[in-house]
């Protein structure tokens, strides 16, 4: 029988090998992604990778509960959480300690179209006051200054964030194909920034990262799904061709196949990042049965 993790990679390594790059998916924070019907909170970003459909899931209890009934032969999707296990042990010195060991465990949860009996909520309009590019200018600005974060624009041909000066370099921006590319470089270098000690501490594991290594791959991750996510949720496309070929694609399948936990701790971090940056605050999220 499978563990969570395989399902999980098993889910991601399936999307890969039919072209879909679920990283490049809508998610969190927008009204085109997915979220619970109970608590009406969209799913972390590693769900939101998973799901198939944007909108309403919820498990079969909860739409049961509603009124709903799911039809017949319909297949459920998995969505997993962390629940952290209390367990009792002895030290050296004989004294009772309580560790908290957290352990990934999933439900199985149905899509609105999957259930009769139940309509779907109606459609909540997100507003903003600002246009997609000066939103994403405001908030990575608002970010480098908050961090003190040394940012260089000059000619060149290099994007790159350097964790022993805590700069972030891009070239000029007229020297990208079109705005949205030069913000999904700027938001990438600034995931990476992340890394600092004093934001999201991943510098230690980044240290000695060889290009082509596991730690090196996964900090290329979350850089990835950390960019994705923030122009997502604001609504800003690119398209970047390399991102759909095959050695792209087929370079993820490796190194997901070599790591079953290797998409699931990228995930999370990313996730984490993404919430540094825009100075969110960890919520707890509600998936469960209660």
């Amino acid at each position: 029988m499978k563990n969570v993790y395989e399902m999980v990679t098993d889910r991601i390594i399936n999307m890969l090998e039919e072209g879909i790059i679920p990283w490049e998916k809508p998610w969190t924070g927008t009204k085109s992604g997915s979220f619970n019907r109970i608590t009406k909170k969209p799913y972390s970003l590693l769900n939101q990778m998973m799901l198939k459909h944007e909108g309403e899931y919820a498990t079969f209890k909860q739409w049961t509960d509603l009124g709903g009934k799911i039809r017949k032969g319909e297949k459920s999707e998995i969505i997993v959480f962390w629940k952290i296990q209390h367990i009792i042990e002895k030290n050296e010195d004989g004294e009772e300690e309580t560790k908290h060991i957290p352990i990934l465990r999933y439900y199985n949860v149905f899509h609105i179209t999957q259930v009769d009996g139940v309509k779907p909520l109606p459609e909540e309009e997100i507003e903003s006051d600002l246009e997609p590019i000066e939103e994403i200018e405001k908030i990575l600005m608002d970010y480098i200054k908050r961090e003190g974060i040394k940012l260089i624009n000059e000619k060149s041909n290099d994007a790159y964030y350097s964790p022993s000066r805590d700069l972030i370099h891009l070239p000029l921006m007229e020297q990208f194909k079109n705005i949205e590319e030069y913000y999904s470089t700027f938001t990438h270098e600034s995931v990476h920034s992340t890394m600092a000690e004093s934001r999201c501490n991943r510098k230690a594991e980044n240290k000695n990262a060889a290009f082509g290594s596991t730690d090196y791959s996964k900090e290329e991750l979350v850089a990835e799904l950390g960019a994705a996510s923030i122009l997502n949720m604001l609504g800003i496309e690119t398209k970047s061709s390399f991102r759909n070929s095959a050695a792209y694609i087929q370079s993820w399948i490796k190194v997901l196949k070599n790591d079953v936990k290797f998409i699931v701790s990228a995930s999370s971090k990313s996730e984490k990042a993404v919430k540094y940056i825009l100075n969110i605050k960890d919520e707890e999220q509600n998936v469960g049965e209660d």
